[in-house]
């Protein structure tokens, strides 16, 4: 089945846009700006992956056209090998027609941003905490893999050393396109630390992950916000308690509240609190226009719910497994150490294909 007219139309544009970024990066004002020459590379090498496959669909369609002429020959060991290119090809195609029509998905714009990692104990007490803390770390060890930055925001510490909440920026390349799988509730089952039994208990953990929000994304008016300042409570020596340098940032019209503690200076705590409001307000617009969207589609596809229980880690048999593709791996103390790479491509791929059958 050829490809449809639509299609060829966009795989021909896409293939001049191809063309005219290889020509650019051989231009020396393009290649004399470094900022220039990254988002032309970055153009040319997003277009290549289709333009390839586009390339390789016209050339096996001339195959076979020319195999099934030389099916016909007189030599029978000729028409033999044609036959064999033939089904070569016509097995080749369709796949070649999902890959395309894959490609050609719209990419979330969100992907190459920064993130708001929220990280929250929920059912368990002491035990959620703790593994709101273990989650944490898995998350910072896997952007030292990743070479990313991690910013701590604010955190509430539970009186064990685990986290209530801890809330983090993450800075790098494609940071929200390998994290925004993780939004969820995050449950474990072990043996808690204060189990004199050994009885293993279930607890669970959420996980929010935010696009960094751009500030021409948002308008958000000065007189929408009610902003508090008090003293810092909790670690942090004798300064916590002495000067209020704590912010609480109200935004009226939607009632979202955020607070910040962790920095010494009044200055910073507004900022970071700030940063994190605004990633909530463009989650929560992002979620009401999703929202919209899905009344006029059959299925809303990838929304990250955040009240959705994604994931389970068995500590007793060393074992991960992710709910919403059907995949366990016995890898916990590697996916715990940030190994994500068993995990994150086979959602990405899950997700996108949701997608694909969707737009369809």
């Amino acid at each position: 089945m050829p490809l449809r007219e639509q299609v060829v139309d966009k795989l021909k544009e896409a293939t001049e846009l191809h063309r005219k970024a290889e020509e650019r990066l051989a231009d020396p004002q393009v290649l004399a700006n470094n900022e220039v020459y990254q988002k032309v590379a970055k153009e040319h090498s997003d277009l290549s992956r289709l333009v390839d496959a586009f390339n390789e669909y016209n050339e096996l369609e001339r195959q076979l056209e020319d195999n099934r002429e030389l099916m016909r020959d007189e030599d029978p060991e000729l028409a033999e090998m044609a036959a064999a290119e033939v089904a070569a090809a016509e097995e080749r195609l369709p796949e070649l027609e999902k890959e395309i029509d894959f490609l050609l998905l719209p990419k979330d714009p969100n992907d190459e941003k920064n993130v708001i990692l929220e990280v929250r104990a929920g059912t368990g007490g002491e035990e959620a905490a703790l593994f709101a803390a273990d989650l944490f770390r898995m998350y910072n060890r896997l952007a030292e893999r990743q070479s990313w930055q991690v910013e701590m925001m604010s955190a509430h510490e539970s009186a064990t050393g685990g986290f209530k909440e801890v809330i983090a920026l993450i800075k790098g390349n494609g940071a929200y396109s390998w994290l925004k799988y993780e939004s969820g509730v995050h449950r474990v089952q072990r043996v808690p630390e204060t189990e004199s039994q050994g009885r293993v208990h279930t607890s669970a953990a959420t996980v929010a992950v935010l696009p960094e929000a751009e500030e021409a994304e948002l308008d958000i008016k000065s007189d929408d916000l009610r902003i508090d300042v008090f003293r810092s409570s909790g670690p942090g020596g004798q300064h916590v308690n002495k000067t209020e340098s704590a912010v609480r940032i109200t935004h009226l019209p939607t009632g979202l509240v955020v607070s910040c503690q962790d920095e010494k200076s009044q200055h910073k705590n507004k900022a970071k609190a700030m940063k994190v409001l605004s990633a909530r307000l463009k989650d929560r617009l992002d979620r009401e226009r999703h929202a919209e969207e899905a009344q006029a589609r059959k299925s809303q596809v990838g929304s990250g719910d955040r009240s959705e229980r994604i994931r389970t880690y068995n500590f007793p048999q060393g074992r991960v497994s992710d709910h919403r593709i059907g995949l366990t791996l016995y890898k916990l103390e590697n996916i715990m150490d940030g190994d994500l790479d068993e995990l994150v491509p086979p959602l990405a791929t899950h997700f996108r294909s949701l997608a694909l059958e969707d737009a369809l």
